[in-house]
Protein backbone atom coordinates (compact mmCIF):
# COMPACT_ATOMS: atom_id res chain seq x y z
CA UNK A 1 0.00 0.00 0.00
CA UNK A 2 2.71 2.13 0.74
CA UNK A 3 4.44 1.59 -2.86
CA UNK A 4 1.37 2.18 -4.31
CA UNK A 5 0.54 6.07 -2.23
CA UNK A 6 3.52 6.88 -2.96
CA UNK A 7 3.09 7.60 -6.84
CA UNK A 8 -0.62 8.69 -5.69
CA UNK A 9 -1.45 12.18 -5.65
CA UNK A 10 -2.14 13.17 -2.08
CA UNK A 11 -5.44 14.45 -2.25
CA UNK A 12 -6.18 10.50 -4.22
CA UNK A 13 -4.44 8.92 -0.60
CA UNK A 14 -7.79 8.16 0.99
CA UNK A 15 -9.78 7.29 -2.14
CA UNK A 16 -7.29 4.58 -3.79
CA UNK A 17 -6.35 2.96 -0.58
CA UNK A 18 -10.28 2.40 0.29
CA UNK A 19 -10.61 1.06 -3.33
CA UNK A 20 -7.70 -1.31 -2.86
CA UNK A 21 -9.13 -2.64 0.67
CA UNK A 22 -11.83 -3.68 -0.84
CA UNK A 23 -9.96 -6.51 -2.32
CA UNK A 24 -9.75 -7.71 1.11
CA UNK A 25 -12.95 -7.72 2.32
CA UNK A 26 -14.46 -10.42 -0.10
CA UNK A 27 -15.82 -13.86 1.75
CA UNK A 28 -14.38 -15.86 -0.47
CA UNK A 29 -11.33 -16.32 -3.05
CA UNK A 30 -13.67 -16.33 -6.50
CA UNK A 31 -14.74 -12.86 -5.18
CA UNK A 32 -11.12 -11.69 -4.01
CA UNK A 33 -10.13 -12.38 -7.81
CA UNK A 34 -13.11 -10.91 -9.32
CA UNK A 35 -12.92 -7.34 -6.94
CA UNK A 36 -9.26 -7.56 -7.79
CA UNK A 37 -10.18 -7.36 -11.40
CA UNK A 38 -12.92 -4.51 -10.78
CA UNK A 39 -10.47 -2.31 -8.78
CA UNK A 40 -7.85 -2.55 -11.82
CA UNK A 41 -10.40 -1.89 -14.01
CA UNK A 42 -11.86 0.88 -11.85
CA UNK A 43 -7.94 2.58 -11.14
CA UNK A 44 -6.96 2.24 -14.97
CA UNK A 45 -8.82 4.83 -15.86
CA UNK A 46 -8.16 7.26 -13.11
CA UNK A 47 -4.30 6.06 -11.78
CA UNK A 48 -3.16 3.70 -14.72
CA UNK A 49 0.47 3.59 -12.77
CA UNK A 50 -1.24 1.80 -9.76
CA UNK A 51 -3.38 -0.30 -11.77
CA UNK A 52 0.04 -1.40 -13.60
CA UNK A 53 1.85 -1.93 -10.01
CA UNK A 54 -1.17 -4.00 -9.09
CA UNK A 55 -1.53 -6.15 -12.18
CA UNK A 56 1.87 -6.95 -12.10
CA UNK A 57 1.93 -7.93 -8.20
CA UNK A 58 -1.41 -9.82 -8.39
CA UNK A 59 -0.13 -13.31 -7.45
CA UNK A 60 1.62 -11.58 -4.44
CA UNK A 61 -1.20 -9.94 -3.49
CA UNK A 62 -3.70 -12.69 -3.52
CA UNK A 63 -1.66 -15.11 -2.35
CA UNK A 64 -3.62 -15.26 0.75
CA UNK A 65 -6.90 -16.17 -0.81
CA UNK A 66 -5.21 -19.52 -1.21
CA UNK A 67 -5.86 -20.38 2.38
CA UNK A 68 -8.69 -20.99 4.51
CA UNK A 69 -10.66 -17.38 4.62
CA UNK A 70 -10.60 -17.98 8.97
CA UNK A 71 -6.57 -17.44 8.57
CA UNK A 72 -6.67 -14.18 5.68
CA UNK A 73 -6.43 -12.00 8.36
CA UNK A 74 -3.30 -13.28 9.64
CA UNK A 75 -1.36 -13.84 6.38
CA UNK A 76 -2.37 -10.01 5.08
CA UNK A 77 -2.02 -7.84 8.17
CA UNK A 78 1.79 -6.77 8.96
CA UNK A 79 0.86 -6.11 12.31
CA UNK A 80 3.14 -8.72 13.58
CA UNK A 81 5.88 -7.66 11.57
CA UNK A 82 5.04 -3.74 12.28
CA UNK A 83 5.25 -4.63 16.44
CA UNK A 84 8.55 -7.07 16.16
CA UNK A 85 10.34 -4.08 14.26
CA UNK A 86 9.20 -1.29 17.10
CA UNK A 87 10.28 -3.76 19.62
CA UNK A 88 13.93 -4.19 18.01
CA UNK A 89 13.83 -0.23 17.17
CA UNK A 90 13.05 0.34 21.11
CA UNK A 91 15.92 -2.30 22.69
CA UNK A 92 18.65 -0.61 20.36
CA UNK A 93 17.40 2.86 21.38
CA UNK A 94 17.83 1.98 24.90
CA UNK A 95 21.35 -0.08 24.56
CA UNK A 96 22.58 3.09 22.27
CA UNK A 97 25.68 2.22 20.81
CA UNK A 98 27.16 -0.89 19.90
CA UNK A 99 30.50 -1.69 20.24
CA UNK A 100 30.24 -3.64 16.71
CA UNK A 101 27.92 -4.70 14.26
CA UNK A 102 28.03 -8.28 15.70
CA UNK A 103 26.39 -6.97 19.21
CA UNK A 104 23.32 -5.36 17.22
CA UNK A 105 22.63 -8.40 15.26
CA UNK A 106 22.72 -10.17 18.61
CA UNK A 107 20.31 -8.29 20.19
CA UNK A 108 17.77 -8.23 17.36
CA UNK A 109 18.44 -11.80 16.78
CA UNK A 110 17.65 -12.54 20.64
CA UNK A 111 14.49 -10.21 20.24
CA UNK A 112 13.28 -12.48 17.39
CA UNK A 113 14.18 -15.62 19.38
CA UNK A 114 11.94 -14.02 22.07
CA UNK A 115 8.58 -13.35 20.11
CA UNK A 116 9.13 -16.54 18.26
CA UNK A 117 8.75 -18.35 21.72
CA UNK A 118 6.17 -15.92 22.64
CA UNK A 119 4.33 -16.94 19.73
CA UNK A 120 4.88 -20.54 20.00
CA UNK A 121 4.05 -20.98 23.48
CA UNK A 122 2.60 -18.15 24.86
CA UNK A 123 -0.91 -17.60 25.75
CA UNK A 124 -2.14 -15.39 22.96
CA UNK A 125 -0.65 -17.68 19.48
CA UNK A 126 -0.42 -16.00 16.23
CA UNK A 127 -2.15 -19.35 14.76
CA UNK A 128 -3.84 -21.49 17.35
CA UNK A 129 -3.31 -24.99 17.44
CA UNK A 130 -6.67 -25.70 16.13
CA UNK A 131 -6.24 -23.21 13.38
CA UNK A 132 -2.64 -24.82 12.57
CA UNK A 133 -5.07 -28.38 12.02
CA UNK A 134 -6.98 -26.80 10.15
CA UNK A 135 -4.01 -25.70 7.49
CA UNK A 136 -2.79 -28.96 7.74
CA UNK A 137 -5.98 -30.58 6.40
CA UNK A 138 -6.60 -28.07 4.27
CA UNK A 139 -2.94 -28.75 2.66
CA UNK A 140 -3.38 -32.18 2.56
CA UNK A 141 -6.70 -32.08 0.90
CA UNK A 142 -5.28 -30.35 -1.97
CA UNK A 143 -2.13 -32.72 -2.06
CA UNK A 144 -4.54 -35.64 -2.47
CA UNK A 145 -4.77 -37.25 -6.29
CA UNK A 146 -8.48 -35.79 -6.53
CA UNK A 147 -7.59 -32.54 -5.58
CA UNK A 148 -4.59 -32.35 -7.99
CA UNK A 149 -6.13 -33.39 -10.99
CA UNK A 150 -9.05 -30.31 -10.29
CA UNK A 151 -6.19 -27.51 -9.70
Amino acid sequence: MRNVLSIVPRASHDMVAAVIRTIFAQPDATHVQAQFDEVTRILERTHPKVAKMLHDARADILAFSGFPPKHWRQIWSTNPIERLNKEIKHRTDVVGVFPNPAALLRLAGAVRVEQHDEWEAGARRYLSLDSIRQLDAFNTALTTPCARMVN
